[in-house]
């Protein structure tokens, strides 16, 4: 384990040299960027714990157990610790771990991370109050939870997520036109800024000969009429072969995609944390993106990224075309992306803080 690793010497292993089990929840039937998060800890706990997942699978993860086995297999504590740890990051999550523990008095405790840069509404405020531990993603998310063990910031698996070797190749092995790419990833919705993307993608388009935006993400029933507009918006525009909505992308080609763009852009009215921009960056693809989520904290002072006021869409047109106006400036970017994503948001990092929290509890009894 390496030295910067928050849990090293805890003794993971239990009394009899086996891995201790830890259960992680995951009870949400969409890929999302909860899902994204947990999955790229999960990979990394797996060195150190067997790590049960509980619910749908995700990528690159052991296959998941259903909740009535969870509840079996958590009737008992593991070898040398008074309780297992369950890990919950949603409000499904919180309900079903609650039954478990309260109801049926398994010996559980439930650590949940929190996100959200703003009060919980009624009911999940309630579900936060009865967790064991809760980390929050950052300080400001801090502020609105109680009981807060540690304030660990999501971190991206910069391994999955790297530079490609040659960008224009990758970008002719997508299969979509053009010699580069711009892309949004996320959910198809006004709270996202999809529209402030293609406003932008409007404005910009017309001075980057060869890029092609990709709009990547898909429209619940109650979007559609939003995404209907965005198609006509494009159309009127006359940009209806440049600026793409391939719906969305299975999570083990994400990785591939993300290396083979130029430009990522992130204009969201609202971000609890926002990990998109950290997976450009250890692709090494700068961003440009609103001032909400952790998007500043990413920037590094504007080195690996820009973040525009409000998410203004010229403004945010106006960057993009400084960024891939300059080669050079780009180039610089791109390697400050990577280097930001490896030294300060490294999902090892990430992983390493959450396990001391389960360590703590542990120790706490």
């Amino acid at each position: 384990m390496s030295n910067n690793d928050p849990a090293s010497g805890l003794g993971y292993p239990n009394a009899a040299g086996g891995r201790l089990p830890v259960f992680v929840l995951n009870m949400h039937r969409n890929f999302t960027g909860v899902s994204a998060t947990a999955a790229a800890v999960v990979r990394q706990q797996l060195r150190h714990y067997d790590v049960k997942l509980v619910g749908g699978p995700l990528p690159g993860c052991p296959d998941p157990v259903s909740w009535s086995r969870a509840l079996m297999l958590s009737r008992t504590p593991p070898p040398g610790r008074p309780f297992h740890i369950w890990h919950v990051r949603r409000n499904p999550e919180m309900h079903a771990g609650i039954f478990a523990r309260d109801v049926l008095r398994l010996p559980i405790r439930l650590v949940f991370t929190s996100a959200a840069q703003r009060r919980h509404s009624l009911i999940p405020r309630w579900l936060i109050s009865r967790m064991d531990a809760i980390i929050a993603t950052t300080d400001e998310a801090a502020r609105y939870v109680g009981n807060v063990r540690a304030v660990v910031p999501h971190g991206v698996d910069v391994e999955r997520f790297h530079p490609a070797t040659s960008r224009t190749e990758v970008w002719a092995a997508s299969g979509y036109p053009g010699t580069a790419g711009i892309a949004t990833i996320g959910r198809i919705r006004e709270e996202k800024g999809t529209d402030r993307f293609v406003t932008a993608m409007i404005a910009a388009l017309p001075h980057l000969p060869g890029h092609t935006a990709l709009v990547i993400g898909k429209a619940a029933p109650e979007h559609r009429g939003f995404l209907t507009r965005l198609h006509q918006q494009v159309a009127a525009a006359g940009l209806s072969e440049r600026i793409l909505f391939p719906g969305e992308i299975d999570a083990e080609a994400m990785p591939s995609l993300v290396r083979s763009l130029s430009l990522l852009v992130a204009l969201p009215r609202y971000e609890g944390y926002g990990v998109t921009p950290l997976e450009a960056m250890a692709s090494g693809v700068p961003f440009v993106a609103s001032d909400a989520g952790w998007f500043e904290a990413f920037s590094d002072g504007g080195t690996a990224g820009l973040v525009v006021p409000d998410g203004a869409p010229q403004v945010a047109a106006d960057r993009i075309l400084d960024i891939l106006g300059d080669t050079v400036r780009h180039q610089k970017m791109a390697l400050a992306a990577r280097t930001t994503a490896v030294d300060r948001f490294s999902v090892a990092i990430e992983a390493g803080a959450i396990n001391k929290v389960y360590e703590d509890l542990w120790r706490q009894g």
